[in-house]
């Protein structure tokens, strides 16, 4: 299998409704991911909480700047959380477009 010289990592935030409960996390495949988490399989926090609305999203070419800024968000204030989604979705908007 030939070398990838470009990889897509994500770090995304879910929420089920504005200003609700928070997810962070990361991907290879931010596609393939929401998809689970739309059908209640991508985590247990996520299918508890039913978060599916994706308000927030980075990509990155390393999965290792990926990790540091997923850990980086995960240990921020939730007020800064809120912000930095309002930033650029203010209306808290899903930014998810399922593949046809």
């Amino acid at each position: 299998m030939p070398k990838r010289n470009h990889h897509n990592y994500s770090v995304y935030i879910l929420t089920n409704k504005p200003k609700g409960s928070l997810y962070i996390g990361v991907t290879g495949g931010l596609d393939d991911r929401m998809e689970r988490h739309l059908k209640g399989c991508g985590s247990k926090f996520t299918s508890t909480y039913k978060l599916k609305r994706l308000v927030y999203f980075e990509e990155f070419q390393y999965i290792e700047d990926a990790i540091t800024r997923e850990k980086q968000l995960k240990n921020w204030h939730r007020q800064w959380k809120i912000n930095l989604i309002e930033q650029d979705n203010p209306e808290w908007e899903d930014l998810y477009k399922p593949l046809d």
